[in-house]
């Protein structure tokens, strides 16, 4: 992970709140004040919702609600409008995540703008997405696996066609890349109230 990297992203974080409600969006009044982080996967059913669980109970759990916008994309339409994949709220469940609330949705033009972190799961949706995105916003994509600290993979594996245990791989993967995720957030926001 780069050190300046936390100087980059900006501005206070608002999780979504594990009650089911959708967190405020972005764009609305008070965001400049604020981190937002977009996770994305190919159809937004399995990694990225799984990422945004996950991040979102780090988030809560550190005392920093209220100061992190945390949502999740594809890069296709192919499940918009669904809930995440059974197994992948199942394995969250088993973790003590919820991800049932969560429905899937492409990412926009708005998102380029509107996040400070845009993390893609893998080489071919960071590919798409700096196809799609303005030059001016480049500077926010990122694969996830960048802040991880435990494991050496580059990608978060898509879990889609295999069995239940890459469920659980993604969620390895994605736990350990959030928590240092959550360091960058855990600075950036401290640095925001001292200024």
């Amino acid at each position: 992970m780069d050190a300046d990297l936390g100087e980059r992203v900006g501005g206070r974080l608002r999780a979504g709140r594990d009650d089911g409600s959708r967190s405020a969006h972005p764009s609305e009044k008070g965001a400049s004040q604020m981190t937002k982080v977009l996770f994305v996967c190919m159809g937004n059913i399995c990694r990225s919702p799984s990422a945004q669980g996950v991040f979102r109970k780090m988030v809560a759990d550190a005392g920093l609600e209220g100061l992190v916008v945390i949502e999740s994309a594809g890069t296709h339409a192919y499940h918009v409008g669904e809930a995440p994949d059974a197994r992948a709220q199942q394995a969250a469940k088993r973790r003590g995540y919820e991800i049932g609330d969560l429905r899937a949705r492409q990412i926009t033009q708005e998102d380029f703008r509107n996040f400070d972190l845009i993390l893609a799961m893998d080489w071919e949706n960071l590919a798409l997405l700096q196809q799609q995105c303005p030059r001016a916003h480049k500077h926010k994509l990122h694969l996830l696996m960048r802040f991880a600290g435990e494991h050496d993979a580059a990608t978060v594996p898509d879990p889609y066609y295999g069995g239940p245990e890459g469920f659980n791989t993604v969620l390895d993967y994605v736990e350990d890349a959030c928590q240092g995720l959550l360091e960058v957030v855990r600075r950036r926001s401290t640095m925001y109230a001292a200024a």
